[in-house]
């Protein structure tokens, strides 16, 4: 018997010896087959989620931010405990006890589903198996999954350590409303950082891993309230949080962004403008989308904010004031069915709704709630009723064509925009005023002509009304504003500002029979004149004799070497600035007049730097060399060494921006620009003014301007770039004289000034003054030929006075005798036959 005991227990004990074996042997085998292709966990060492890039000015405020997935990245050390614990007790209690995988919990969820019959199937994932499953695998229930998962985690908390792999999940956990991590969810339910988080704001983010977009303070309140305080009865049980904070937690009331309780974030950033949207085009190019929104990038931008709202005040301006000229209402577009024009807070809630622009400073969106006999009655987003209602009343109407009363152009449902209308004496209310954003749009752009660093641009009247910027990416004819290039090329080629140039006729023989007739604004010619009045006055025919005589191959190596085209035509017209460009490129160009020759490439970043904070990019390669003596002068400023490469001679450079003072002094801008420090420019004008231009600089700061319609067409009688164009930068730059000061041009070394008569180009005494004198500077070592005339090889009329003042054109005649004595006629106002020549003046 007693044998028998002993064979059967022995024999039992094999068994189970064999099973122990077998079962071992078989968790081998599916630990062997599923864990030789498993990923390389090794590469979460250096985890790098996809995170926002910010943009900020120069002053270091946050002024934009782009991401796909709205993540924060916050370190394991800047995570508070309080957080931490928070997902712990929802996720995985016995964390900080198994290696990767809970055996009890998976033996809890086994039971449960088996009790039930696979009614209740509950997850029993830890926090390593989550992240496995995030970064690794997809989400399908399987058991081949499940096994993969319980593997990875537990390599990961062997090689990677606890602390590692909670990091590693607390940053990259979708925790709803687009919002990635525990740093991201904060601020977008709260707007708070980590560290401001109270137990139950704590315990509600971790309610989200779950089911994240299930849980929605507002939308699911119980739902998320209850298991807001599951989660914090487990921290309380769990002893993360005392009896009393338990208590308090559970009372709160779950206040957030979304149950307007907190500001959202972005209300504290000003809105998206053309400038940082031009960033994330350029840098998305330089780094790669993705990149750029997912690398979690500092990005200091040159912005401005105060010029940068001073250009978009100016520009909008302008192009309101032609709108507005124009008399014709045609507002929104957008309206509001009259159901929904209730009470306040139903039509409130559909003005809201509304898909109009917002960005504009000044302007409210406003529906039109009943038409009375002359005068409409509006409701005024986040403007409170007052006790009568707010009007737009008949006065109000007078520069709309053919309206005299509201019903005129308004209906009930329209949804318009208005502006507080103010007493100029005292800033009192007077009524509010009907607004349309413009037909016409521009762009307006302005940098630092020694760093090429853009401090502000405006791309168009709302950037939320349409996104393209027509400062950096419109291509516009530049008109007469490319002048300066062709002088340039001229003054280097052996041209002085006082060399005489015919101002004839001319004709152009392009082919097939046609004629190009080109034609000053005036419709006029004056006779010979010196180069400083051709521009100043921004002569046609004397810029196309000009460019003739130098040669277009050397105007176009000159606009390219500006960086104005990439490839230039060859054709005459474009001398007048017919071959289209852009107003970035211009202001660029103009920039390198200013600063005395030097190549300056336009940026507008300062630096960017990667997520931990090493500088990727610098624009600015300049050393200054004595930024660290303590004993620089009061009166002295650092000396800064640049090897910029030169475009220009320096002396070239002054003699251009010295014809260019004469433009805002006495030309074509005189009656619009006027600051108080010397300033430099040139209009521009395109034929039948379908594109209107100023540029012009200080000696520090260069601005630019145009405006036109999107598809091109006349602006209309009257329309020029001094008018229209030249009281934007005018006032733009009086703000920024103010702010960054300005001062003469610098002279360079190596001429002398030698006193002109600016009409005849007759050489004057030294002691010579009036309003006909200007001194003009000349190279050392040069005498210059006074008296020498050019005529390009075009013909000019035999009865040409040699020298005519401004005030005394010569009449347009029938006649004139061509390079071969022929004599032709002259239509008496001849047109630019089939080729459109780009500049009037």
């Amino acid at each position: 018997m007693l044998r028998f005991i002993v064979s059967f227990i022995g024999g039992i004990f094999t068994w189970l010896t064999l099973g122990l074996f077998m079962a071992a042997f078989s968790v081998g085998a599916v630990l062997w087959i599923y864990g030789r292709d498993l990923p390389d966990h090794a590469q979460l060492e250096d985890y790098r989620p996809p995170t926002l890039s910010r943009i900020y000015s120069a002053e270091g405020r946050i002024i934009d931010e782009f991401a796909e997935e709205v993540r924060i990245y916050a370190p394991y050390e800047d995570i508070p405990e309080l957080v931490r614990n928070a997902f712990i007790s929802a996720e995985d209690k016995n964390f900080y006890e198994h290696d990767g995988f809970d055996l009890r919990g998976i033996a809890a969820a086994v039971y449960e589903a088996a009790e039930t019959r696979l009614e209740s199937v509950r997850g029993a994932s830890t926090i390593p198996q989550q992240v496995a499953k995030i970064l690794f695998f997809s989400g399908d229930r399987n058991v081949e999954r499940k096994i993969k998962e319980i593997i990875m985690s537990n390599r990961m908390i062997s090689d990677l350590g606890r602390e590692k792999v909670l990091e590693i999940y607390l940053n990259e956990i979708d925790l709803g409303a687009r919002s990635f991590g525990v740093a991201a969810a904060a601020r977008t339910y709260f707007n708070k950082t980590l560290a401001q988080l109270s137990p139950a704001e704590a315990a509600f983010l971790a309610v989200h891993p779950k089911a994240p977009y299930s849980y929605h303070p507002v939308k699911n309140r119980e739902k998320a309230l209850e298991r807001r305080d599951f989660v914090l009865r487990e921290m309380y049980q769990n002893g993360y949080i005392s009896r009393e904070e338990y208590a308090v937690a559970q009372a709160d009331e779950l206040k957030t962004v979304q149950g307007g309780d907190f500001e959202r974030f972005a209300k504290q950033l000003p809105p998206r403008n053309y400038f940082s949207d031009q960033i994330r085009r350029q840098l998305s190019g330089d780094f790669g989308r993705d990149q750029f929104f997912g690398g979690g990038f500092t990005i200091r931008a040159t912005l401005d904010p105060e010029m940068q709202d001073e250009a978009a005040k100016t520009l909008r301006k302008a192009l309101e004031r032609y709108d507005r000229d124009q008399g014709q209402w045609r507002g929104t577009g957008v309206t509001i069915p009259a159901d929904q024009l209730g009470d306040a807070p139903k039509w409130r809630a559909a003005l809201r709704e509304a898909d109009v622009p917002r960005d504009i400073e000044g302007w409210y969106p406003a529906v039109v709630l009943r038409l009375g006999d002359t005068s409409a009655q509006i409701g005024i987003e986040s403007v409170a009723d007052d006790e009568d209602g707010h009007f737009i009343a008949p006065k109000d109407l007078g520069w709309i064509r053919g309206a005299s009363v509201a019903s005129d152009v308004l209906n009930v449902g329209d949804v318009v925009h208005v502006r507080r209308m103010t007493s100029d004496s005292d800033g009192s209310f007077i009524r509010w005023t009907l607004r349309q954003i413009p037909e016409v749009q521009g762009g307006f752009m302005a940098m630092d002509v020694n760093s090429g660093r853009v401090i502000a641009m405006q791309g168009g009247f709302s950037y939320q009304h349409s996104e393209f910027n027509r400062a950096a990416q419109a291509t516009r004819q530049p008109g007469s504003s490319f002048k300066p290039f062709v002088y340039a090329a001229a003054l280097d080629s052996g041209f002085t500002p006082a060399t005489i140039l015919v101002d004839a006729p001319i004709e152009v023989d392009v082919g097939g029979g046609e004629v190009w007739r080109p034609r000053n604004a005036s419709n006029q010619f004056y006779g010979p004149t010196p180069l400083r009045t051709g521009i100043e006055r921004s002569r046609n025919l004397m810029t196309v004799r000009l460019a003739e005589e130098i040669g277009m191959d050397t105007v176009a190596a000159y606009a390219e070497r500006f960086g104005v085209y990439d490839r230039m035509g060859r054709f005459l017209a474009n001398s007048l600035g017919s071959e289209e460009t852009t107003l970035y490129k211009m202001v660029a160009a103009y920039a390198m007049f200013a600063n005395g020759g030097e190549r300056v490439e336009p940026t507008l970043v300062d630096r960017v730097q990667d997520r931990w904070g090493q500088t990727i990019y610098r624009h600015d390669q300049r050393n200054c060399e004595t930024c660290l003596d303590r004993d620089i002068a009061e009166d002295r400023s650092p000396r800064i060494s640049s090897d910029r490469g030169r475009v220009m001679d320096p002396i070239t450079a002054y003699q251009l921006t010295s014809m260019m003072k004469g433009v805002v002094d006495r030309g074509t801008a005189s009656g619009t620009v006027n600051l108080p420090v010397p300033t430099a420019g040139k209009t521009g004008t395109t034929n039948e003014a379908r594109d209107v231009w100023f540029v012009g600089f200080t000696s520090n700061i260069v601005a630019g301007c145009y405006i036109g319609y999107d598809r091109p067409k006349p602006l209309g009688k009257g329309a020029t770039g001094g008018g229209m164009c030249g009281p934007v930068f005018n006032d733009f730059m009086l703000k920024a004289t103010a702010k960054y000061g300005g001062g003469p041009f610098k002279v360079p070394s190596g001429g002398r000034f030698i006193k002109i008569d600016r009409f005849s180009g007759q050489r004057l005494p030294d002691s010579m003054s009036g309003p006909n004198v200007v001194a003009e500077y000349f190279r050392a070592g040069e005498e210059p030929v006074f008296g020498l005339m050019y005529d390009g090889g075009f013909a000019m009329g035999s009865n040409l006075p040699m020298f005519l003042p401004e005030d005394n054109p010569i009449p347009e005649t029938n006649t004139v005798r061509n390079a071969t004595g022929e004599v032709i006629k002259v239509p008496t106002r001849a047109n630019i036959g089939t080729i459109s020549s780009g500049g009037l003046y």
